[in-house]
């Protein structure tokens, strides 16, 4: 069994174990208090020396990896279960595609449609978080700088569009870097060149064309589904701290605000309105901000299926490798980058980075070739994504999915999810202990059948952990 794999079933272990001691630690939570009457004790007598005292073994895993020789669900089986979908017309509709591979070997087991290109919505998400891995790496930030020219102070952005208005979080993705640690930078900067006040100005030159993708539904943004996609912003731009909030229409100039703000409350008198501009010739860097690495940001977006975040990843790919940082940079930029995996894209459409905007296609097939490589020792770079994607029953957008079926803990995918359009990729370790890839695309579902659609293709994949299938 290969390495990511047995990663993948130590990860489900440990996030099971994980859940459990937090409980019992919780239960126990009583400690003594720090003031006390007894008198100091003596300092404590040399510790003993045992004569037969032995080094001990050498530490080994407590984690069980999955066994080698696991065998293989039986293709009539999952045919089986792929039809069962299939027949559930009712609930998914005619537009049905299905396809269930074997990890190690590489070779399908069983699908319908596997070749027909299907509207992805949020499964695409997982081009763009292999492209990000792969083509700019998992290590590398998105950095908000303050340039200093004469009087003038130039925020400059580099991506990062979770930045906190205040000070910055190192626990947090969103908020890892805040404007308030970028201020007391600055504020050092202005009182060493002796200043009084300053003028602001914000350079967000760093992604070219609109901000909004044509594809997207304006209601889309108007719900707050995604934000104006901007080189600078605080929480990806919401205006309330509720997950869909209204977002500012032009993120830029709302966090040169906040910016402006934290440099007011660092001793910085800021005159005039902040307004575009590009750095003075000359201008001198007087602080920097950095965001949590790559692999962080693609794990976030994931997780939460963030539309904004996935299209800044995009971007930033597009730009690693000399395209614009625009909407078609970013999207020719991933699917060059997925193709250089080694993935067929024949009859690949992307319209947008996120899958939120109408015109994208993705197959099955296509999908389970991605998560092949994200599970391939030979491609350890892409080893992030697959154990990032959301836990079933556990994390992310499945935290509230297969809580009480077999396919908890031992699920992980991503979801998709568009009016008349259910979807769900990745991986899951059979009850055998056999590691498979899947994809079930649903595009034309009956009107007001989300909830049955989601939970019919949810039946597939418990059954599919559950499968002792020989």
């Amino acid at each position: 069994m290969g390495l990511a794999a047995r990663v993948a079933a130590a990860t489900t272990t440990f996030a099971l174990l994980a859940g459990g001691g937090y409980l019992v630690a919780d239960t126990f939570d009583v400690v003594p208090g720090f003031l006390t009457n007894a008198p100091v004790a003596p300092p404590p007598a040399p510790f003993p020396t045992a004569p037969g005292a032995t080094t001990g073994p050498a530490l080994t895993s407590g984690l069980a990896t999955l066994p080698t020789d696991a065998p293989v669900p039986s293709a009539t089986s999952v045919e089986k279960l792929v039809a069962e979908l299939a027949d559930e017309e009712k609930y998914v509709g005619k537009r049905v595609g299905v396809l269930v591979t074997d990890a190690a070997t590489g070779q399908g087991i069983a699908g319908r449609a596997a070749t027909t290109d299907f509207v992805p919505a949020s499964t695409a998400k997982l081009l763009t978080a292999a492209a990000g891995l792969s083509r700019v790496g998992p290590d590398r930030t998105l950095d908000t700088t303050a340039l200093l020219a004469g009087s003038t102070v130039t925020l400059v952005g580099g991506g990062d569009m979770m930045l906190a208005a205040g000070a910055g979080d190192p626990a947090k993705v969103n908020g890892r870097a805040g404007l308030a640690d970028l201020a007391a930078q600055v504020a050092d900067a202005v009182a060493a060149a002796g200043l009084d006040s300053v003028t602001l100005r914000v350079d967000d030159s760093l992604f070219t064309g609109p901000s909004v993708a044509p594809s997207w539904d304006p209601k889309s943004v108007e719900a707050g589904y995604a934000a104006p996609v901007t080189a600078i912003a605080v929480d990806v731009a919401r205006r309330t701290d509720d997950t869909y909030a209204q977002r500012h229409p032009d993120p830029s100039l709302a966090a040169a605000r906040d910016f402006a703000r934290a440099l007011e409350k660092a001793g910085v008198t800021v005159t005039g309105t902040a307004a575009r501009a590009n750095p003075a010739e000359g201008a001198a860097e007087v602080g920097r901000v950095s965001s949590a690495p790559l692999s962080e940001v693609v794990g976030y977006f994931l997780q939460t299926s963030d539309n904004t975040i996935t299209e800044v990843v995009g971007r930033i790919v597009a730009i690693e490798t000399g395209l614009s940082g625009s909407v078609q940079g970013a999207t020719a930029a991933v699917l060059d980058a997925v193709g250089a995996l080694g993935v067929d894209l024949t009859g690949a459409k992307l319209a947008d980075c996120s899958g939120l905007g109408d015109g994208s296609r993705l197959s099955p097939r296509l999908l389970n070739e991605l998560l092949l490589r994200m599970v391939d020792p030979a491609t350890p770079a892409l080893r992030e994504a697959a154990l990032q994607m959301p836990l079933a029953g556990v994390s992310g957008t499945l935290h509230e999915r297969f809580t009480t079926s077999d396919a908890r803990g031992r699920v992980r995918a991503k979801t998709g999810s568009l009016p008349n359009v259910s979807g769900l990729a990745g991986t899951v370790v059979t009850a055998d202990g056999r590691l498979l890839v899947f994809a079930v695309l649903v595009d034309d579902f009956p009107d007001g059948n989300a909830w049955n659609a989601r939970a019919t293709i949810d039946k597939l994949v418990t059954r599919l952990a559950a499968c002792g299938c020989g």
